[in-house]
């Protein structure tokens, strides 16, 4: 039996190895998807800008569509690359996990898409696991915790 539990063990402590990687593939996957994105609107502004006023109804900021697109594609610059860094990472996990919602709801053409929601359904969980475990130890995060909180857990 003791022979059982020390395997088990093992296997254990190589799954906690690999959770960093883990965690920093996910953090790298999700920010380029959003921040890929937001180059294609900021390429294409006066487009972006168009979408924002004919498809997207964005909640709060249907009647100012340049705002609206403004917002986004910042969002979307901004905050993927602080999610990739991880500075921050749980704060950018969860405001484009919540971009995210406000996409989806936003473009009602999307919901009869079934693969563009399963992305969208998958980015979201991907968010939703960095906002519940944070960035991990391959993070600024971390590291600013290491040095300024030793205690911290």
């Amino acid at each position: 039996m003791s022979f059982i539990i020390s395997i088990t063990k093992t296997k254990i402590k190589f799954v906690e190895m690999l959770m960093p990687l883990f965690l920093l593939g996910t953090r790298l996957w999700v920010a380029w998807v959003f921040f890929a994105s937001g180059m294609l609107k900021y390429q294409s502004y006066s487009t972006t800008v168009f979408l924002f006023k004919e498809e997207y109804k964005v909640p709060l900021l249907s009647n100012s569509p340049e705002i609206a697109a403004f917002l986004g594609t910042a969002t979307e610059l901004i905050f993927p690359v602080f999610l990739a860094m991880g500075l921050g990472g749980r704060w950018a996990a969860f405001i484009l996990f919540v971009f995210n919602i406000v996409a989806v709801y936003s473009y009602p053409a999307l919901w009869e898409n079934a693969a563009g929601m399963l992305q969208h359904q998958l980015w979201g969980f991907m968010l939703l696991v960095l906002v519940f475990t944070g960035p991990g130890k391959l993070s600024i995060d971390h590291f600013i915790r290491q040095k300024y909180m030793p205690n911290a857990r």
